[in-house]
């Protein structure tokens, strides 16, 4: 659907740095270079648990301030996903979101994760999540795409996540939807549709109810949150 071609190029285009997107991203970094600053004068040294991440992610991030506060940054994802080989401060592994036992509690200063939560599966999942984000690090920056915000953020197509499921499943076996490509089955169309859980600020404050809440508005809507705790 070319609107949502249009929604990617401008909101979700991390290569252009002038994109709505990497301006948010750009933004939303500042509180946690701020939490790695205060972790590097305490102990010298970073370490950080990305929870579903990519290298390419942390480009938002100067490579010259990941060395000079001696930043080791880990990134977990699932073992369908490949790991890269280790590079610079990068440490790739597999691991389950929800169930991180190969980590000790408090295992590193940060936990972070951007726009994963809402993939994780349903209510129990995010609270089993939120648990062990808590567990494994006494400081956490975690972001969230808000239910609330009239553009779904996956598929780019206004009002998607708010329409009946049939309708949902229907539209995606018609037409390519921003990052997601045309369904040509309807087990891969229910699959994509259900990909995502989005979260509102209620929500989201229950999984993470010790943190502080931020939001992030675009055109003054609350595109999404952050919960911090330092």
């Amino acid at each position: 659907m070319p609107i949502s071609k249009f929604l990617v190029k401008k909101l979700s285009n991390y290569e252009n740095d002038k994109s709505i997107g990497s301006k948010l991203r750009a933004k939303r970094i500042a509180p946690l270079t701020k939490q790695i600053e205060q972790v590097f004068s305490e102990h010298g040294f970073v370490n950080i648990i990305d929870i579903g991440g990519t290298q390419k992610y942390w480009n938002i991030v100067p490579i010259e301030f990941l060395e000079k506060h001696n930043v080791t940054i880990t990134i977990i994802n699932l073992p369908i996903i490949d790991c890269p080989e280790n590079n610079g401060p990068f440490i790739f592994s597999h691991g389950d979101a929800c169930g991180l036992i190969n980590f000790d509690a408090n295992s590193f200063h940060i936990a972070h994760s951007n726009s994963v939560i809402e993939h994780v599966g349903d209510w129990g999942k995010m609270v089993e999540f939120s648990k062990e984000i808590k567990r494994v690090a006494p400081k956490y920056f975690i972001q969230t795409p808000n239910y609330w915000f009239p553009i779904e953020p996956h598929c780019m197509t206004p009002f998607f996540h708010w329409l009946p499921k049939p309708l949902r499943i229907w539209l995606v076996l018609k037409f390519p939807l921003g990052n997601w490509p045309m369904a040509d089955t309807v087990d891969k169309a229910v699959r994509l549709t259900e990909s995502a859980r989005l979260l509102n600020k209620r929500m989201f404050s229950a999984l993470f109810d010790d943190a502080s809440i931020f939001t992030e508005k675009v055109f003054l809507l609350p595109k999404s949150y952050i919960a911090i705790r330092d």
